[in-house]
């Protein structure tokens, strides 16, 4: 058994919630809050010790694997890395399965969508066979949610309870002492074939360890941020800017501009004769002339020129002219009046 921790996170699918961004881009790597989901999900486990020993899989859907790899060897060289393939889109148990050779030891799993706000730092002391990160909610009845017994462990998982009273909603962040045991759940949940329309879901592998006797404890977040559709992700900005990511504070000057805070505006960007924010990110190589934008997204390399964009999500190197409204245009595309 190895004693250093792998992160598995699950990131094959076609991101159709998520088009035209998706058309050509990974949706790990579609820009939020002046970086790229991937960066702000990475740095989620910056309270893990001995960041130099995490072995990090990451598991893509066919041709992911050159874009995503080019991005980690540009900004996250130091990272241990390994990519695995899941060729035919069966669900989060099949996926976590295609990496089950990494499974060795203390494994931590999380969807690339999910990004949440926890101390990470004591699982090298975790007694606990598994953890369950999960955010109480007001009304259960559309997520998956965990029974929790008298004594704190989780007794089952629930997919859509009926009921009101469990209401801590699972966020899609585990750990597990040994991934052994969980790739032991999914091959049995395989062979009995406890799937729904095709798909394996964790939450079934999850209460097969249960019933084994698997001790599961809860952990608790305050927040939980979603990127996995165009309405989630302008939410997401907003809370990044809210709570730290608004670089204005570091002194950045523009012509001829009014800065709403909080905003991100990439050093490299170019911004003259408009009016920006709130809620706003500009990514690198951007041009914004004689233009209002609001509540929106602009990925690197966006040029906007006479036109006022409000909660807009605009690809990179997209061409914006003279236009006014909310848009979501995908990579290179070109819009004017």
């Amino acid at each position: 058994m190895s004693d250093n921790l792998s992160i598995l996170i699950p990131m094959a699918g076609l991101g159709s919630r998520l088009r035209p961004l998706t058309w050509s881009r990974p949706k790990p790597l579609l820009s939020l809050a002046g970086a790229t989901v991937l960066d702000h999900l990475l740095a989620m486990f910056k309270t893990i010790p001995n960041q130099d020993e995490i072995e990090y899989i990451f598991i893509m859907s066919p041709g992911q694997e050159p874009i995503i790899k080019s991005f980690m060897q540009k900004f996250h060289p130091e990272k241990n890395v390994q990519y695995v393939e899941q060729r035919t889109m069966r669900g989060q148990s099949d996926a976590l399965w295609q990496a089950r050779s990494y499974m060795d030891g203390p494994t931590l799993a999380i969807f690339s969508d999910t990004l949440i706000d926890s101390d990470f730092s004591g699982l090298q002391n975790e007694t606990a066979d598994a953890i369950a990160w999960v955010k109480p909610v007001p009304d259960p009845r559309r997520f998956g949610v965990v029974e929790v017994d008298h004594t704190g462990y989780v007794t089952q998982l629930i997919e859509k309870p009926n009921e009101m009273h469990n209401n801590l909603a699972v966020v899609g962040c585990y750990y597990f002492k040994e991934g052994k045991d969980l790739t032991k759940a999914i091959k049995e949940q395989m062979s009995r074939n406890i799937s729904l329309k095709g798909e394996y879901y964790l939450a079934d592998a999850l209460n097969l360890m249960l019933e084994e006797g698997c001790k599961m404890r809860v952990e608790q977040v305050n927040t939980w941020l979603d990127a996995g559709t165009s309405a989630a992700l302008l939410d997401t900005n907003r809370h990044l800017l809210e709570n730290g990511r608004d670089n204005i504070k570091d002194g950045l000057t523009l012509e001829d501009c009014v800065i709403r805070p909080p905003v991100f505006i990439h050093p490299e960007a170019r911004v003259s004769g408009s009016i920006i924010g709130p809620f706003t990110s500009i990514g690198a190589n951007c041009v914004v002339q004689n233009s209002s934008v609001s509540d929106s997204i602009l990925s690197p390399g966006a040029h906007v020129s006479n036109s006022h964009l409000d909660a807009s999500l605009i690809g990179y190197d997209c061409v914006i002219n003279s236009l006014s409204g909310k848009f979501n245009l995908g990579d290179n595309s070109w819009a004017s009046s």
